[in-house]
């Protein structure tokens, strides 16, 4: 894929005539982004393939709304993996049927020091064995950045039922790393 600003800007031009050059390109060139993206949320290299290609799809087919003084070209793919992985678990899993926190309860804290000893992929096997909901919420708010009203809007929630599911993640995985600090 070319590397120079106008040399994307040409692919993105191919895109909106749908050439299919231009559109495996762009494919090819966020596709290792993308990929961890959706397995993250998906938990499975198959669901993963399927909401890479459904949310490309939409890539493509709205490849003519991007507007590059709003945001990069990765962040706005990203956004439209991001939700496109979200509907998809929304038809596969009930979801987010949890009242929100209760008012005045203190966030468990995870200790970022025993969190290091851990890699990447020993974090991300941890954050799967949550629940769905609640793993996705941790993944929107502690992996992609998202805050609580974000994340009420986009999964159809309030945020206080989004800082629920996030404390209980905390709660949940400061077990699990305990439990796997004892037994190395």
């Amino acid at each position: 894929m070319p590397s120079g600003e106008d040399d994307i800007q040409i692919v993105i031009r191919g895109c909106q005539k749908n050439d299919r050059k231009a559109q495996e390109q762009l494919y090819k060139k966020f596709y290792h982004a993308m990929m961890t993206l959706c397995v993250r949320y998906t938990g499975n290299g198959q669901d993963a393939t399927e909401v890479m290609n459904d949310g490309f799809l939409k890539v493509f087919k709205h490849i003519g709304t991007y507007e590059a003084g709003k945001a990069s070209l990765y962040t706005w793919i990203r956004r439209i993996i991001i939700n496109t992985a979200i509907d998809f678990l929304r038809k596969q899993r009930a979801y987010l049927d949890t009242e929100g926190l209760p008012a005045g309860t203190e966030e468990p804290a995870i200790d970022n020091e025993a969190l290091n000893k851990f890699s990447g992929e020993a974090l991300l096997k941890l954050i799967r064995q949550l629940p769905d909901a609640t793993g996705l919420v941790f993944n929107l708010y502690a992996v992609d950045g998202f805050n609580h009203r974000e994340i009420g809007t986009l999964l159809g929630i309030s945020e206080g039922t989004s800082r629920w599911h996030l404390s209980e993640a905390r709660k949940q995985l400061k077990v699990l790393v305990n439990l796997m600090e004892s037994n190395p």
